[in-house]
């Protein structure tokens, strides 16, 4: 566990909740502005694009935000261990952006497409790492057990 919460601080746990919390916000503002289509050309297949590639980022980002509250109800105590590595607690699938239209989108939109990518990508990494960290404890754990039992 030392090494878990060394990982996973309270203070990176909060900094990455706000970052998902203010990229969901600018992704709602931005979404709802109708920017979009003031600032790209008029192209039906890119206008059905940014409506899949905003349901992207709102999956992205609202599996982030529901991974990083699990983690903050384990570090508080409401949370065991064992119920949030559950699967259904897991960070989740979020399909990948389609680079190519993704270059026609304006800037902004371009923006907040990466960023949650690059949020999400990093959650990925974190989330792998934390799992091989309890897997590797859980394999110790486990060895102790079997020693004890033996004398």
């Amino acid at each position: 566990m030392a090494d878990r919460e060394s990982l996973l601080t309270l203070k990176l746990l909060d900094a990455l909740y706000t970052e998902a919390m203010v990229l969901a916000d600018e992704a709602r503002s931005y979404f709802e502005s109708g920017r979009f289509n003031e600032d790209s050309e008029n192209d039906v297949n890119l206008a059905v694009s940014f409506s899949c590639e905003s349901l992207k980022v709102t999956t992205r980002l609202m599996h982030c935000i529901a991974w990083l509250l699990n983690q903050k109800a384990l570090h508080s105590g409401e949370l065991s261990e064992g119920e949030v590595w559950n699967h259904d607690r897991a960070l989740g699938y979020a399909p990948a952006t389609d680079q190519p239209m993704v270059n026609r989108f304006p800037q902004e939109a371009r923006q907040i497409i990466m960023a949650s990518e690059e949020l999400f990508q990093r959650l990925q990494r974190l989330s792998a790492r934390l799992q091989r960290e309890m897997e590797a404890e859980s394999a110790v754990q486990d060895m102790f057990r079997r020693l004890q039992s033996s004398f």
